[in-house]
């Protein structure tokens, strides 16, 4: 009876050697013919090689056969992604018959605005009642911010001069006035025009102005707040109180304005009973999607007759 010879497990050197890349073969002689059985000859080379397998493995869990997989080249084929969703198109530069479909209508805003034909004279010819508000607003502050900011009320200038294109439009119901504008304008001015309002609560919280009609007038500037749209956005409360024609006047006006890129809507809205709030957070939230769609390539939808 033959005794199966005892599983020798490899020494290093010998795992070394097996591991190692092994050079080309030269023609050799036939070796002679072993004298071990054929099944115990099987058996071992069979035990010797899954040991040697096993001790090729690298300590991370790879073999030598993968190590070199990983260390030739091969071509790869890039290919997109089904699910990859395509970089967004650059927004276009707003042109004037963008500029005017973005602009809000009628029944973008609450309560009974009439649209008028000629928003772009109010600045210096603005009637309403007896009071001639154009007029009222005429004087001179000794802060330049401050000056600033009553010369634009009821202008297209707001935020500065617009670089690119503009449209303006204007709405009136009772004593009060709407003046609604679409405009683009240099970043760097538009960025400067934003932090110049959002100061204004503080700088010019309370100052007077000289001259003009109605002698000294009191204004005072407050913070208000506006729907959540746009890039940025900055809203104010002007309250103006003098006489006018010696009669005493209180105008009051919210002033809004939001940034989308470099361009911006702005709004002035108010009057001698009063600003409806309401009105100008709805001038808000419904023009700055119209824009939005505008800058997509889009046309905005006509409102609805009768949606307040």
């Amino acid at each position: 009876m033959t005794t199966p010879r005892p599983t020798v497990r490899p020494s290093r050197a010998t795992v070394a050697r097996a591991c190692a890349p092994r050079p080309v073969a030269r023609p050799f002689a036939t070796p002679r013919a072993t004298t071990l059985p054929v099944r115990v000859l099987a058996t071992a080379l069979t035990t010797g090689a899954l040991l040697l397998t096993a001790a090729c493995s690298d300590g991370d869990g790879g073999s030598a056969a993968e190590s070199e997989t990983a260390s030739t080249p091969a071509t790869q084929t890039t290919t997109t992604s089904p699910t990859t969703t395509p970089s967004a198109s650059p927004t276009p530069d707003l042109t004037e018959a963008g500029a005017r479909n973005a602009l809000i209508t009628e029944a973008d805003i609450e309560d009974y605005w009439d649209q008028v034909d000629n928003p772009q004279d109010w600045r210096n010819s603005l009637l309403v009642g007896d009071v001639d508000v154009a007029a009222f607003l005429d004087g001179k502050s000794e802060a330049a911010d401050c000056q600033r900011l009553i010369d634009s009320l009821y202008d297209e200038t707001l935020l500065g001069r617009p670089s690119g294109a503009s449209a303006l439009t204007g709405f009136e119901e009772g004593d009060s006035r709407l003046l609604y504008q679409v405009a683009a304008y240099q970043k760097a001015d538009l960025d400067d025009a934003m932090k110049w309002l959002k100061s204004l609560p503080d700088t010019c919280d309370q100052f007077t102005l000289t001259g003009g009609d109605g002698g000294e007038r009191t204004v005072q500037v407050v913070e208000a707040s506006l729907p959540e749209e746009g890039d940025a956005r900055q809203g104010l409360t002007v309250t103006v109180k003098g006489t006018s024609s010696g009669d005493p006047v209180t105008l009051t006006l919210d002033v809004a304005a939001v940034r989308i890129g470099t361009d911006a809507i702005t709004v002035t809205n108010g009057g001698l009973d009063g600003a409806n709030h309401n009105s100008t957070e709805a001038a808000v939230g419904q023009g700055t999607p119209r824009l939005e769609e505008v800058l997509a390539g889009r046309t905005p939808q006509s409102t609805p007759t009768g949606v307040e």
